[in-house]
Parts: structure tokens; C-alpha cells; sequence
């Protein structure tokens, strides 16, 4: 007789009796797997193998205690010796924090990782654990990157019972883990990388490091759409997730954090991808406008905050007559509803007829803009196109654009005036509503608009 076998959601862990091309639990596409049953994943059976593969130490019970007992020591946050980390983290790894590192394959996490040890190294014992590369690999790798130091110890294993004991043995400070998809519990029956073992091995390093005080960093692989591989209950196990996106052909990363117990989650680091390894970028903004064409028609410079850096990026802009009945519209980089939006928005205000062509819009750098700041540029970027009239090379153009035509201000709009005068822009672009409370600082002239009809005559000259 055939032995029974189910169906379960390689994402979430939901059994099925059958084969579904979508998972009824969480949504996903294409992650049902037929298993049999022994090899399943149990929902509740990762977090009892977790605790019980955890030394008495770190598992054992503990008293409650008032808050105000509780005493903060004043080391508690560390540098990593990467400013641009150290920013995303909110200032510093914290003591006895897990932090989950996601990326596309070749990306730079590794490189990252083993470059930090070196700081590390000076004040601390780091455990470099790899289940990818041996360690002949690793100490290849760290004399690229001139990681030199007693102070590191690396060991290739990818059982959780071997590296607890490791763990146990050399005491470390910081423990790296190197992926979580190849890390895999003995006690359980699943493969490594499946939904079960992911779980139990991240909840049973969740334990370490509160238990141990120890501050661990876990790097994980990323999926075809984009999200760290394994169940999304991972992301909310750990204290930190940090993305590390950037393209493959271009050197330039950026380091995002998409949830931060001890931080902001606005903040971006900016890395630059070299032979002896990652390169810190201290000032984006002129990395971003490296290269941009002079009097050329449909670009135009903003400036965005993200977190308390202002940051200044280029929007492109073409318009080109359709040779469909739908013309097509295309955004990178910049949200596709917002950009449908400003089109409509130029088109019944500003007096564009854009709806017979081709819409395609671009922020170069690899940047995502989501902040309403943009939408002034962007707008501009798109009339200069349409209109072929080159925006002035000296010009920032600030604002959020409403439905009915009409420029809102936006935060910090003093930082950002500074930050565009210190790059040797001459003009700006920014809300009326806003101008009589902005300091313009010595060689900057603001231009204050009130709709969009206004800002496009202001800029591109243009009549009606």
C-alpha cells in the first residue's frame, strides 16, 4: 500500500491534504510541496526542539523583576567598525541582539560580515560559523580583506548541536552565522532550508543570545520575489532585519533596515563594491549624481530624507508618442501608482496631453524614492521630457503635489535647502506655503510655487 504523504506551504508551514497552486493559509504562489509525513514540518514542534537543544544556562528559568530594578550598562551599544552599518543599526550593535542580514546571492553579506570581525576583533571574540564555505575558503577570503587577528575564530559546521557546543566551549562575544538555510537540527527530520528547521535553528540562537548576552548575526538568502527565504515568522523572531540590495553589474550597495527593535528604520547605508572589499560611501548624494547629463530634457535633481540624512537623487523622464491604443507606463525605482497619479495630475492641471503616450520614469542609483518630497521632480522631470526643454543643471526641485495641482510642504525642509546649497545647486524649487519660515542659506535662491502650472512656467519657461 502507497504511504499516506501531505501537502505543506514552504513558506508558512500549513498543512494541506492536497496540491494547491496557492497556499490557503498565507497566499503564496507555487510553495506547496509534497512530503511524507515524518518529514513535514511540525508547526509546533520547532520551538520544544529549539529549547531542548539549548544548554541548561541559557534555558533555565529565571525571576521577574520591576523595570525600574533593571540597569542599562553604558556598553551595551558597540561599534562595528562600518559607519554606514553602525547608522542602519541605530548607532551601534547591540548587546546580546540578534540581527538577520538578507541579500541576493553575491551581493556583498559575506564580505560584510567577515569585514566587521576586524573591528570586532579589537575589543571582543568573535565565532565566524560557516556552512557554505571551509575554512581553508574563509581564510582565503579574510586575507583578501586583510581580517587578521587571534581574536577570530572560524569553524566550518552546519549542525545547531555542534555549533551550540562550539559556542559553548569558546565563549564568544559576537557569533556569526553563515546562511540560517544551511544550519539544520539533527533532531528533527526535515532537511536543512525547510520551514521546520529554519524556525527551530533561529529561535534555538534566539535563546543564545538572550540568554548569553551574546550579539549574533545571522545572514539569509533572499527568494524570487525579494523576502528572505524561509517563513515570514523568521522576520519577527529576530531584533534587526537588514536588506542588502543594490545591482549585481553596478558596485554601488545600499544597506536598508526593514525592522529595528533599537533604531530607526529609515536609515540607508551606502557601500561601494572594490577588490580588497566593501568601501563605505559617506556622501550619497554626489554618488547619485555622478555622471548626469547637462541641458538634456527630462531630468531633474530632488532631495529626499532618509532617516536624518538628506540625500539628493536624480529623476528621469521620458515621454514618447504611443504606438498602442493604452500607452504604456513604466516606473523604476519610484512608486507606479504615485507616477499614474502625477501624470493625471499634468494632464488635467498643467494642461500636458500625456495620455496618448508612453510614460517611463527612472531613478538612477538604484534608489527607491517613496517619500511625497519627490513628487515635485518628478512631475518636472516629466513636463521637461514632453516638452523637450532641458530643466536647468543648477536647479532642485521640493514638494509633494497634490490631486488638485497645489504644493504641500514637506518636513525638514531646512536640512534640505543646506544639503542642496552644499552641493553647489544655485536654485530651488520649493512650496509658497513653506517659503516664509525657510533661511535660504548664502549662494541659494528659492523659487516658492504654489501650483503646478506655476512651477512648470518658473522652470521651463513655458506660457498659459
Amino acid at each position: 500500500m502507497k504511504a499516506r504523504t501531505v501537502f505543506y506551504c514552504t513558506e508558512c508551514g500549513n498543512e494541506t491534504p492536497k496540491w494547491a497552486g496557492k497556499c490557503p493559509a498565507c497566499g503564496a504562489w507555487n510553495t506547496v510541496v509534497e512530503r511524507p509525513p515524518e518529514a513535514a514540518p511540525k508547526k509546533s514542534r520547532g520551538l520544544g526542539r529549539a529549547a531542548s537543544a539549548m544548554p541548561a544556562a541559557v534555558g533555565g528559568s529565571r525571576r521577574a523583576r520591576p523595570v525600574t530594578d533593571l540597569e542599562t550598562a553604558a556598553e551595551i551599544r558597540f561599534p562595528t567598525g562600518m559607519g554606514e552599518l553602525d547608522r542602519v543599526l541605530g548607532g551601534g550593535a547591540v548587546k546580546g541582539s540578534l540581527v538577520l542580514v538578507g541579500g541576493a546571492p553575491g551581493i556583498g553579506k559575506s564580505t560584510l560580515m567577515l569585514q566587521i570581525c576586524s573591528k570586532l576583533c579589537e575589543f571582543s571574540k568573535v565565532l565566524y560559523v560557516s556552512g557554505e564555505e571551509s575554512e581553508h575558503q574563509l581564510k582565503l577570503r579574510a586575507g583578501r580583506l586583510n581580517v587578521e587577528s587571534e581574536q577570530l575564530f572560524v569553524i566550518s559546521e552546519t549542525c545547531l548541536g555542534d555549533v551550540l557546543e562550539t559556542v559553548a566551549q569558546e565563549q564568544p562575544d559576537v557569533l556569526i552565522i553563515d546562511s540560517i538555510q544551511t544550519l539544520y537540527n539533527d533532531a528533527l527530520d526535515s532537511p536543512a532550508g525547510s520551514v521546520g528547521q529554519v524556525k527551530d535553528c533561529t529561535m534555538a540562537l534566539m535563546q543564545l543570545a538572550k540568554g548569553r548576552e551574546i550579539t549574533v548575526f545571522v545572514i539569509g538568502h533572499v527568494n524570487k520575489e525579494g523576502s528572505i527565504a524561509g517563513p515570514k515568522v523568521l522576520e519577527h523572531m529576530v531584533d534587526c532585519v537588514l536588506y542588502f540590495e543594490g545591482d549585481q553589474h553596478s558596485s554601488y550597495r545600499i544597506l536598508r533596515a526593514a525592522k529595528n527593535r533599537f533604531g530607526a528604520t529609515n536609515e540607508i547605508g551606502v557601500f561601494e563594491m572594490e577588490d580588497a572589499g566593501l568601501h563605505e560611501v559617506e556622501n550619497p548624494s554626489e554618488m547619485l549624481l555622478d555622471g548626469r547629463p547637462a541641458d538634456t530634457p527630462g531630468t531633474c535633481v530632488t532631495c529626499v530624507m532618509e532617516g536624518v540624512r538628506p540625500v539628493l537623487a536624480e529623476i528621469q523622464a521620458l515621454i514618447a508618442p504611443s504606438s498602442y491604443g493604452t500607452p504604456r507606463r513604466t516606473s523604476n525605482g519610484f512608486d507606479y501608482n504615485r507616477a499614474a497619479m502625477l501624470i493625471a495630475v499634468l494632464e488635467k492641471r498643467g494642461g500636458l496631453k500625456l495620455s496618448a503616450c508612453d510614460t517611463y520614469l527612472n531613478i538612477i542609483g538604484g534608489l527607491w524614492l517613496d517619500e511625497p518630497a519627490a513628487d515635485l521632480a518628478a512631475a518636472v522631470a516629466l513636463a521637461s521630457s514632453y516638452l523637450d526643454q532641458p530643466v536647468p543643471g543648477d536647479l532642485v526641485a521640493i514638494g509633494e503635489v497634490g490631486l488638485t495641482g497645489e504644493l504641500r510642504s514637506v518636513s525638514q525642509l531646512n536640512q534640505r535647502v543646506n544639503e542642496v546649497r552644499r552641493l553647489g545647486f544655485k536654485r530651488c524649487l520649493i512650496p509658497e506655503r513653506r517659503s516664509q519660515t525657510i533661511r535660504a542659506p548664502e549662494g541659494l535662491e528659492l523659487i516658492p510655487v504654489r501650483d503646478i502650472g506655476e512651477a512648470l512656467r518658473a522652470v521651463l519657461r513655458r506660457r498659459g
